[in-house]
C-alpha cells in the first residue's frame, strides 16, 4: 500500500488529489506533513505525466524543504536519491529538474542548524555521487564550493570537521583533475589546521583515498611533505591513523620516494613512543613491506583473481629461480639484473646519520648499480614534527675521502680474491648494499681527516696504519665476557663477530709489520693488492675505517644495539677461507627492501613485543608473512625461515591456523624444492594439530599436494584417512571439506593408490550420519569409477562396483538403497564408465529397486530411469535389447501407489526443468 493512499481516498473536504496533497503538504500538523514528505515518490509516480501537475509538485517540495521541523526536513531529504533515480528514468529534462530544484536543497541542507539533517543530507549527496546522478557541472559550480567554504580554516568547528570528511569521501567518486583542482589543496591546508585536531585526524584517516585520488605524481609534491607532518603530529590519535593508512599512500608513490623517504618515516612509527601507534604500526608492517614487490624479481604475480601467476621472466631471471635453494642472484629488475654480468666495480658511499638521529632507524645504505643509478638516502629525525633531511656535511665530506671509482672496495688485505676487480661476486657484497646504520662519528672523522692527509703526503707506498686506543689484550678480555651471553642473543654475536675480526686483523698486522707504531686517535687503513701493477696506488677501504671504529665503541661500551648482522657477516665472510655458495647467500642480505624493515619484521615474533607492542603481533606477522616472502622472492626465503618455524610452532593456535591457510600459497612462492625442505614439515605438524588448525590445511589440501613431487605426495595418502576423525564428531563440515577435496585430490594419485587408499575414505564417508556429507561423498564415489575407467582400470572399477551393490544396494537402511539409485544417476549423466558396462553391472541392480517399500526410494528410481536414463542415445535406439526392461520398470511406477513416484515417473524430460528436483532430494 502506497504511503500516500490517502490522497486518492474521497473524503468530506471533495477536493481534487493534487489539491488535497497542498492541503497536508502544508498542513499545521507535523505528522501530516510527514506523512507527505515521507510518500513523495508516490507523489511524483502519480503526478510526473502531466507536465503542470509535475511543476506543482516540484514548487510542494520546494515549500516542505523550508519546513521548520528537523523531522519533516529529514524525512524529505532520505526521499531525494530515489526520486532522483525515477526522475532520470522518466524525464527528459532530468538534469535541468535536478539542478533547479534538487541540488540547491542538498547543499542547502549542508548548513542546516540540526545535526540530524546534516547528517542525513551528507549521506544523500555521497549517494548520488556514487549513482553518478549529479553532472559534472553541479559538482564543479555548487557542491565544491559550498564544502570549501564550509572547509574554510576561520568557519565554523563543526562545520568544518564534516565539510572534511565529506571532501574525503567523496574524492574516490569524482575524476582525478576535478579532486587535483577543486579539493587537494584545501586538503593540504586542512593537514596543517593546527586549531582542530578532530580536522587533522579525518585527514589522516582519509590519507590513502586522497592519494590513490590524486594519483603518484601529485601525491609525491603536495602530500608526501604533509604526511610528513601528519606523522610527526603530537596527538598520537593522528600518528596511529597515518600508520593504518600507511600501505594505501606506499601504493601512490614511486619505488624511490618508497625506499627513501616512507620506509624511515615508517621506522620512526614503529618505534613510537604510544604503544597505540607502535600496535598499528606493526599490524601495516606486513603490508607496507608487500608494496616493494616487483613481479619481474619475484617471478610471480597476483591475478585479478587473488591467484599466484607465473610472471614471464627472462633468461637471466630464470636462471636464477631454476635451483629451489636460494642463490646470490638478485632478481629481474633492470639494475639488479646488470649487476650480475657487470665487471666494473662499484663505489659505495657509507650513510652517517645526523646528529639526534637514531642510528638504528633513521638512515639506509644507498644502492649503487653499474649503470650508474644511486639511490640516495634519506635522514629521518626522531624530534616530533621535524622533516627528513640529507646528509650532513660531514658525511659528504666523508664521502669524498677517497677516490675509489676506478677500485673495488676490498674487506680485508688478505682477501684477494674480493680484491679483485673482475670478480662478479664483489659486485654482491652485502656490506655494500645493506648493512646496519652506522652511529655518528661525525666529529671523530675531523680528527680522522686532519691526520690521514699528512699521512699520505709522506706515503710513497701503500701501508697498514694502526688504532692505538685498540689493544689485543683489551679486545680479549671483551670477548671473553660476551662469550656467555652470545648463545640466544643475535646482536651479541654480532658484536664477537666484530671483535674477533678485529683481533685477528691485529694479530696479522703484528706478524707482518713489527716495527710500525700506532699512532694516536683513529687512523686511515689503505688496503691494496699485491698483485697490483702500480706502486703508488694508495687505496683506502671505507669498511675497514667502519671497523676500527665499530671496534672502538664496542669497547667502550657492550651495547648490543649498535651492530647487527649485515656487518658481522660481511667481517664473518673474512674469516672463511672457503665459504660454501648456501653460506655467502645468508651473508647477502636482500636490498629488495630496507633493511630495517625487514629487521622490525622479523622481530615481531619476540615474546617481548607481544607484552610492550600487542599481544596479537604474531598472527599479523602470520597473515603477512606470504606477502613479505613474495616481495623478497625464493631466493632470499632463509632471511623469513626462522620467523616462519617461530611462528610454525607458537602457543596460540590461532597463529598456526593463519598460516595453516596460507601454506599452500607460500609453496607457489618458494617452489617445490624449499617447500620439500621447509614447509613439509610445518605441514605434517599442521595434520596432527586441532581441528581449527587442521582446517586451514584441509581446505587447500589439493593446492599443496600438487606442488609435491610424487615419491612426497604419496607419503600423505595414509595420513588422508585421518582427517575422517575430528576432535568434535558434530563437526560435519570437516568431513564436507574432506570429500570435495579428495574429489580433487585423485588426479594426483594413480589409480591403484586410489584403490587401495582413498576408496575406503569415500565408503566409509558414504556412511556419515550427515546427509550433507554422504551426498557429496556419494559424487566422490562417482568421480572415483571415472577414475578407474579413464585410466584404462576396468578390473578396479568392477571391484569398485561390486563394493557398491554390496554396501548400497542391499543396505538393510533405505537411504543406502536411495544412494545407490542416486550413484547410478550421476554414473549415467556423467558418462563415467562405458554404456555397455553400466548396462550390465549397474541396471539390473538398479531396477530391482522398483520393488523397495520405501517411496523415497522409488522416487529417485524414476527420476533415474526417466529424465537420465531414457535421455541417453543408447536408450534411444529402437533395437536396443535393455529398452523393452527399462520401459516396464518406468510403466510400473507411473501406476505406483505412492503419488510422488507415479509423478516422476510420468514427467516429460522436456519439463524436469521447471521443477527443482534437488530440493526433494535432499528432503528425502
Amino acid at each position: 500500500m502506497r504511503v500516500t493512499a490517502f490522497l486518492d481516498v474521497p473524503g468530506q473536504d471533495n477536493l481534487l488529489p493534487l489539491t488535497r496533497l497542498e492541503k497536508y503538504a502544508f498542513s499545521e500538523n507535523t505528522f501530516n506533513r510527514q506523512i507527505i514528505a515521507r510518500g513523495l515518490l508516490d507523489v511524483f509516480r502519480d503526478f510526473s505525466n502531466n507536465e503542470e501537475d509535475f511543476l506543482t509538485v516540484m514548487a510542494i517540495v520546494v515549500r516542505l524543504s523550508e519546513d521548520a521541523e528537523p523531522t519533516v526536513r529529514t524525512e524529505l531529504m532520505e526521499q531525494i536519491p530515489p526520486i532522483a533515480i525515477f526522475l532520470q528514468e522518466n524525464r527528459s529534462n532530468f538534469p535541468v529538474v535536478l539542478s533547479e530544484y534538487l541540488i540547491p536543497i542538498v547543499v542547502r541542507y549542508l548548513t542546516d542548524p540540526n545535526n540530524q539533517v546534516r547528517k542525513s543530507t551528507q549521506e544523500v549527496l555521497l549517494i548520488l555521487l556514487e549513482q553518478d546522478l549529479i553532472f559534472q557541472y553541479d559538482i564543479e559550480n555548487t557542491v565544491c564550493p559550498i564544502l570549501l567554504q564550509l572547509s574554510a580554516l576561520d568557519s565554523d568547528d563543526e562545520y568544518k570537521a564534516e565539510a572534511v570528511s565529506i571532501i574525503c569521501k567523496m574524492a574516490s567518486m569524482l575524476s582525478k583533475s576535478t579532486v587535483e583542482r577543486l579539493l587537494l589543496p584545501r586538503f593540504c591546508e586542512l593537514c596543517g589546521d593546527g586549531k582542530l585536531f578532530q580536522v587533522r585526524k579525518v585527514c589522516a584517516a582519509n590519507f590513502g583515498d586522497i592519494c590513490r585520488a590524486v594519483g603518484q605524481e601529485a601525491t609525491e609534491k603536495f602530500l608526501i611533505p604533509k604526511f610528513f607532518e601528519l606523522c610527526s603530529d603530537a596527538v598520537w590519535g593522528m600518528r596511529k591513523a597515518c600508520a593504518e593508512c600507511f600501505t594505501a599512500v606506499s601504493h601512490s608513490s614511486s619505488p624511490e620516494v618508497r625506499r627513501t623517504q616512507l620506509s624511515p618515516l615508517f621506522i620512526r612509527l614503529v618505534s613510537d613512543p604510544c604503544r597505540w601507534v607502535r600496535q598499528a604500526a606493526f599490524q601495516s608492517l606486513g603490508p607496507f613491506i608487500s608494496t616493494f614487490a616487483n613481479p619481474s624479481r619475484a617471478g610471480l604475480y597476483l591475478g585479478e583473481d587473488g591467484t599466484l601467476s607465473i610472471w614471464p621472466l627472462t633468461q637471466d631471471v630464470d636462471s636464477g629461480f631454476a635451483s629451489g635453494s636460494p642463490t646470490p642472484r638478485s632478481g629481474g629488475n633492470t639494475s639488479s639484473a646488470s649487476l650480475t654480468s657487470s665487471t666494473k666495480p662499484v663505489q659505495m658511499e657509507p650513510e652517517l646519520p645526523e646528529e639526534g638521529t637514531s642510528a638504528k632507524t633513521s638512515n639506509f645504505s644507498p644502492i649503487s648499480s653499474s649503470d650508474g643509478l644511486t639511490e640516495n638516502p634519506v635522514e629521518s629525525s626522531v624530534l616530533a614534527g621535524a622533516e627528513l633531511t640529507r646528509l650532513s656535511p660531514e658525511a659528504s665530506a666523508f664521502s669524498k675521502l677517497s677516490d675509489i671509482n676506478d677500485l673495488p672496495i676490498s674487506s680485508h688485505p688478505g682477501s684477494d680474491s674480493w680484491a679483485c676487480p673482475g670478480n662478479a661476486e664483489d659486485l654482491f657484497n652485502d656490506f655494500l648494499y645493506w648493512r646496519t646504520p652506522l652511529p655518528d662519528i661525525s666529529k671523530d672523522l675531523e680528527l680522522f681527516l686532519s691526520e690521514a692527509e699528512p699521512q699520505e703526503d709522506d706515503c710513497s707506498r701503500p701501508k697498514t696504519v694502526h688504532n692505538s686506543c685498540v689493544a689485543r689484550s683489551e679486545i680479549q678480555k671483551v670477548l671473553e665476557s660476551l662469550q656467555e651471553h652470545m648463545l640466544n642473543d643475535p646482536d651479541v654475536q654480532a658484536q664477537v663477530q666484530v671483535l674477533s675480526a678485529a683481533l685477528r686483523a691485529a694479530q696479522l698486522d703484528s706478524v707482518n709489520e713489527p716495527e710500525s707504531k700506532p699512532t694516536a686517535g683513529l687512523n686511515e687503513v689503505s688496503i691494496s693488492d699485491s698483485s697490483s701493477a702500480s706502486d703508488n696506488q694508495i687505496t683506502l677501504s671505507a669498511s675497514s675505517s667502519h671497523n676500527e671504529l665499530s671496534v672502538a665503541r664496542i669497547l667502550q661500551s657492550t651495547d648490543a644495539g649498535e651492530h647487527r648482522n649485515g656487518t658481522s657477516d660481511h667481517l664473518d665472510m673474512d674469516q672463511r677461507q672457503d665459504p660454501t655458495p648456501l653460506e655467502e647467500n645468508k651473508s647477502k642480505i636482500p636490498d629488495i627492501i630496507p633493511q630495517p624493515l625487514l629487521d622490525q619484521y622479523v622481530s615481531m615474533t619476540d615474546p617481548a613485543r607481544a607484552q610492550t607492542v600487542d599481544t596479537d603481533i604474531a598472527t599479523h606477522c602470520a597473515y603477512s608473512l606470504p606477502g613479505v616472502a613474495l616481495t623478497l622472492g625464493r631466493q632470499n626465503w632463509h632471511c623469513l625461515k626462522d620467523t616462519y618455524e617461530t611462528l610454525a610452532s607458537d602457543v596460540q593456535w590461532k597463529v598456526r591456523r593463519t598460516l595453516a591457510f596460507s601454506i599452500h600459497e607460500l609453496a607457489v612462492i618458494l617452489g617445490d624444492q624449499l617447500t620439500a625442505a621447509d614447509l613439509v614439515p610445518i605441514f605434517n605438524g599442521f595434520l596432527k594439530d586441532l581441528d581449527e588448525v587442521r582446517i586451514g590445511v584441509l581446505k587447500h589440501l589439493y593446492d599443496f599436494l600438487k606442488l609435491l613431487h610424487e615419491d612426497k605426495r604419496r607419503d600423505y595418502l595414509y595420513q588422508l584417512q585421518e582427517f575422517v576423525v575430528t576432535d568434535n564428531s558434530r563437526n560435519w563440515r570437516f568431513r564436507y571439506e574432506l570429500a570435495e577435496q579428495l574429489i580433487l585430490i585423485l588426479e594426483l594419485y594413480s589409480p591403484n593408490d586410489v584403490y587401495d587408499y582413498l576408496m575406503h575414505i569415500a565408503l566409509k564417508l558414504c556412511a556419515d550420519k550427515v546427509s550433507e556429507v554422504r551426498w557429496i561423498s556419494f559424487k566422490l564415489v562417482v568421480a572415483i569409477l571415472q577414475k578407474f575407467y579413464s585410466n584404462s582400470e576396468s578390473a578396479l572399477g568392477l571391484n569398485f562396483i561390486h563394493e557398491l551393490i554390496i554396501r548400497f544396494r542391499h543396505c538393510s537402511k533405505w537411504v543406502g538403497r536411495q544412494a545407490f539409485a542416486f550413484i547410478c544417476q550421476a554414473v549415467v549423466s556423467k558418462e563415467c564408465i562405458p554404456m555397455d558396462q553400466f548396462v550390465e553391472h549397474l541396471l539390473p541392480s538398479l531396477l530391482s529397486l522398483a520393488s523397495d517399500p520405501v517411496p523415497n526410494v522409488r522416487v529417485l528410481l524414476a527420476k533415474a530411469l526417466r529424465q537420465v536414463l531414457l535421455e541417453k542415445a543408447y536408450f534411444r535406439n529402437a533395437g536396443n535389447p535393455h529398452l523393452e526392461v527399462v520401459e516396464e520398470t518406468i510403466l510400473a511406477l507411473q501406476s505406483d501407489r505412492d503419488q510422488d513416484v507415479s509423478f516422476f515417473a510420468t514427467l516429460e524430460p522436456k519439463r524436469r526443468n521447471t521443477i527443482d528436483t534437488t530440493v526433494l532430494e535432499k528432503q528425502n
